[in-house]
């Protein structure tokens, strides 16, 4: 059975087709907090960069994400921390939706 992030690498790259997809388990710092597991693979921060973003908000960007990986929130995923940029922001950082 596949890890949930490597489920998540997959449903990524099929639905937005990006040039780069990072995604690290944070669940070890969230131990005793909300939605944590003994298991880990519930807290996660994904960067994507996709041209898929273009003319999307940063709002929009992430309805979108969450709406792909609905099933894994359905299966125990609690927490997503994500940086969702297009290419064009990815070479540019600061001037993205969201920089900081």
């Amino acid at each position: 059975m596949l890890k949930r992030a490597d489920r998540m690498r997959h449903t990524l790259l099929s639905t937005f087709a990006p040039a780069e997809v990072e995604i690290t388990d944070n669940s070890h710092q969230h131990a005793g907090h909300a939605g944590a597991r003994p298991g880990g693979e519930t807290h996660y921060t994904v960067r994507v960069v996709s041209p898929a973003f273009a003319g999307q908000s940063r709002v929009a960007r992430s309805r979108a994400v969450h709406a792909a990986l609905e099933p894994e929130f359905g299966g125990g995923l609690h927490a997503l921390s994500l940086r969702l940029l297009t290419p064009d922001e990815a070479q540019a950082p600061g001037t993205a939706p969201g920089a900081g």
